[in-house]
């Protein structure tokens, strides 16, 4: 039972069991960065908040703790009722007993579920926030509960780029059932949305987990919008580019959303389009189409955003800039979740950025999501690894550019900055780091504003050591020190910078700093339009691994017998496995990477059979 107290022994033991579930039910045969830590922390009764991208494999940590267990079940709190579906359908494939509680379902199989769970049938529940804290006080004290799992916890912050009122009524759960531990999920917070997470949720002590965003299999590039012929004309070539796998293109609109599925289709392209305003039987229909692989392309507002599990999605293509790095970061995110090569191209405007700021005005937070929109449009107009400004906006430290960015495949003129980052960390430390960038500009630049008398920064030994730059040198430079993680924004103290350790390794001289040599904006423009264009006219398709093609096809088959989406047979970093390794006995197939015991027994044969053929 969750919470006992284990000892080192007995935490052994209970790993060994872990890695033997694991290789039966999931067909893996180690866990993942920070899984087994998680797990443990857990299991011995500690609440835990973990956070690892799209793909991490945050489920793993909840799921485990399910089948490990001696009693009760994990109650999974999730937003959206087709993630629930999706989830469940994916566990009860690999014959692990799950359900989900939620409205779509008939009132008699919701009680047929629960009654599952009080007689101890049911490992995982999926129920949405607002269902639980609607029923929990009608729950037996009897009712075995080993753990509660909050997914998407950022909703609960006011900080976070998601927040959802309903996801603040979770703060009773600790009142409700205190002796039963909370695992927080999620994707995407930064430092600010993590800490309110633990404040709101009331979690005691709990074990953290902040996992690496670095997806280095992931292409970044963001180019100015290249027109509505022109971002067609791309995603046309990135449907040519990967035939037989997905794509996803976010639009900033519902209309611009049903526009682009309209002219897609009108090209011959499998498409569809998803968006808040269509019925849910239309939602519903596109969303399976697209796991099912009936469609290719899905044009989709940000009401996509979560609930999206499919293993074979190439690229992610924005249309339009997203209004802040976690949701974008949460989007792309969605592309290569099987660790396999794949591609996010953003494409922006200035008309982005009016639309854009018009919501914020109506968001009823304004002064942080303005932050959050410029942060955004800094990375889109970046002169720097796109990999770093992503790593350093969730605190996590890069000094090495990644390589695989559109601004390392063709970097722009550097220099050392090492001096300029001395100067500039040195005026915030003088402020006692109590002042933005706009300020720290004047003072860098000797500037005589009655603000800077005022405050006495004219006395500072760093008042005009940068009066040889322009402002709008500064600004472009300190802008790409924050995005190299030298400083942090505090918005919760009116968007002061804050030196990183990064930073003050820096200033003592132990760190040297590299940037991007200051262009000035109408050369730039023309530049970019350059990079617009090419964007626009699509990259090299690849040579297709013809082995990996054909079990794909012995794949959509298997997956029309058993009425399931393909990825949830194999996935195609499976499929790769398959193919590199050749399997050719049923022993043999369960050394293959994602091959478990169920998978093998269903399956096995008919793969064995295709690899033979092939032969």
């Amino acid at each position: 039972m969750i919470g006992q107290n284990t000892s080192d022994t007995s935490m052994t033991e209970l790993r060994e069991r872990a890695l033997a579930l694991l290789r039966r039910f999931y067909g893996y045969k180690s866990f993942r960065p920070g899984q087994w830590g998680v797990i443990e922390a857990v299991m011995s009764g500690r609440d835990a908040v973990v956070l690892m991208p799209t793909g991490g494999g945050k489920s793993m940590c909840y799921q485990m703790p399910a089948l490990l267990a001696s009693r009760g079940c994990v109650v999974v709190v999730s937003p959206l009722i087709a993630l629930m579906n999706d989830q469940v359908q994916a566990l009860t494939a690999n014959g692990i007993p799950a359900a989900a509680v939620h409205s779509n379902n008939p009132d008699s199989y919701n009680r047929e579920v629960m009654d599952g769970v009080y007689a101890g049938k049911i490992k995982l529940l999926y129920i949405s926030p607002e269902r639980l804290m609607a029923d929990i006080d009608r729950w037996s004290p009897d009712m075995p509960v080993a753990m509660f799992a909050i997914d998407e916890a950022h909703c609960i912050s006011q900080w976070g780029h998601d927040f959802r009122p309903v996801y603040t009524s979770l703060s009773g759960l600790k009142e409700r059932r205190p002796d039963v531990p909370v695992l927080a999920l999620t994707a995407t917070a930064d430092r600010l949305t993590r800490d309110d997470i633990v404040a709101q949720l009331r979690l005691r002590n709990p074990y953290c987990y902040l996992g690496s965003f670095d997806r280095p299999n992931l292409t970044l590039r963001a180019f100015p919008n290249p027109g509505p012929a022109g971002r067609v004309r791309y995603i046309i070539d990135m449907v040519r580019k990967y035939p037989q796998d997905s794509g996803m293109a976010y639009c900033l609109s519902r209309k611009s959303a049903e526009t682009l599925d309209a002219k897609l289709r009108a090209r011959g392209i499998r498409s569809c389009v998803y968006h808040a305003g269509l019925d849910p039987a239309a939602r519903d229909a596109a969303h399976k189409a697209f796991l099912n692989g009936t469609v290719q392309v899905v044009c989709a507002t940000v009401a996509f955003g979560m609930g999206v599990d499919k293993g074979n999605i190439r690229w992610v293509v924005h249309n339009n800039m997203p209004a802040n790095i976690e949701s974008y970061y949460q989007e792309i995110g969605r592309a290569g979740r099987d660790g396999l090569p794949a591609e996010a191209t953003l494409f922006y405007s200035y008309g982005d950025i009016v639309t854009l700021r018009q919501f914020i005005a109506e968001s009823g937070r304004v002064a942080v999501n303005q932050e959050k929109l410029r942060r955004m449009d800094s990375y889109a107009h970046s002169r720097v690894c796109r990999r770093r400004v992503l790593l350093s906006y969730f605190s996590e430290e890069a000094v090495h550019d990644c390589g695989n960015c559109d601004i390392c495949l063709n970097p722009p003129v550097r220099f050392d900055g090492t001096v300029l980052a001395q100067k500039a960390l040195s005026g915030v430390m003088r402020t006692q780091a109590s002042v933005g960038v706009f300020t720290l500009v004047d003072i860098l630049r000797g500037s005589q504003r009655q603000e800077i008398r005022q405050r006495g920064f004219d006395r500072l030994k760093t008042f005009g050591v940068g009066a040889d730059l322009s402002r709008e040198e500064w600004m472009d430079y300190l802008g790409q020190m924050i995005q190299l993680g030298v400083f942090e924004v505090a918005y919760e103290r009116g968007n002061v910078l804050r030196p990183t350790p990064l930073g003050m390794r820096i200033l003592r001289g132990e760190e040297q700093l590299e940037l991007s040599r200051y262009v000035d904006p109408q050369t730039a423009g023309e530049h970019e339009a350059a990079r617009g264009a090419l964007a626009a006219r699509g990259a090299d398709r690849p040579v297709d691994k013809a082995l990996v093609e054909y079990l794909k096809g012995v794949r959509k088959e298997l997956a029309a017998e058993y009425g399931c989406p393909a990825f949830m047979i194999f996935s195609d970093a499976t499929l790769e496995d398959l193919a590199r390794r050749r399997p050719r006995t049923m022993d043999e197939l369960l050394d293959v990477h994602g091959v478990g015991e169920k998978k093998a027994s269903r399956f096995g044969h008919r793969m064995l059979r295709a690899l033979d053929a092939y032969r």
